[in-house]
């Protein structure tokens, strides 16, 4: 299995990162909290995590060893695949799924897409036990970028959603933010609006 990836960073998006390693490309998917904590220099270094299915491998990329930790537990949740336990790390901090999975919070987690009374209860009964002996408190950056709506509609509709259901609800939602609002800001935000 591939632990990390170190090389050059070639394209980074709030969905994905390419990185070059002695001439290779990998494509990796990625959560909004690793994207903005990504630096915008050449030389990166991202934890992989490999799912292989019948149809596909794909690399999952993490900035830290934490955050590739929780990616692990809420997969090993059934009926948690990779792409909602990569929405759960885009919507909501390391720190605040522990908080939430710990202390039984079925709304916080009821408010990433995808996930239903049915599902957060399970994860919360699966890694509760889990979870105490962890300590995850990560935060998240903030990025500077000029066409911030237009790279939190790309990274929206990359993560599923129709691509006029997402404008509407990313010009909402920029509507009500500050000017200087980071991009992972107006996707968290539009996120819990959709």
């Amino acid at each position: 299995m591939i632990n990390h990836l170190k090389g050059k960073l070639v394209e980074k998006t709030p969905t994905y990162a390419v990185i070059e390693c002695n001439g290779v490309g990998y494509y990796l998917h990625i959560s909004l909290n690793t994207y903005s904590k990504l630096p915008n220099d050449e030389n990166v270094m991202l934890y992989a995590h490999m799912a292989v299915r019948e149809d596909a491998h794909t690399l999952y990329g993490f900035i830290d060893k934490d955050e590739r930790q929780l990616f692990l537990y809420l997969i090993s949740v059934s009926g948690v695949g990779s792409s909602t336990a990569r929405m759960i790390l885009s919507s909501l901090n390391a720190g605040e799924i522990q908080r939430a999975i710990v202390e039984g919070d079925v709304a916080l987690l009821k408010s990433v897409k995808g996930i239903g009374t049915k599902s957060a209860e399970r994860i919360i009964i699966d890694l509760r036990d889990k979870l105490k002996k962890e300590n995850f408190d990560s935060e998240i950056g903030v990025t500077a970028n000029n066409s911030i709506t237009d790279e939190a509609l790309s990274a929206l509709v990359a993560l599923g959603f129709a691509k006029n259901v997402a404008e509407k609800v990313i010009a909402k939602t920029a509507k009500g933010l500050e000017s200087d609002v980071s991009v992972e800001e107006l996707i968290k935000t539009a996120l819990k609006n959709l």
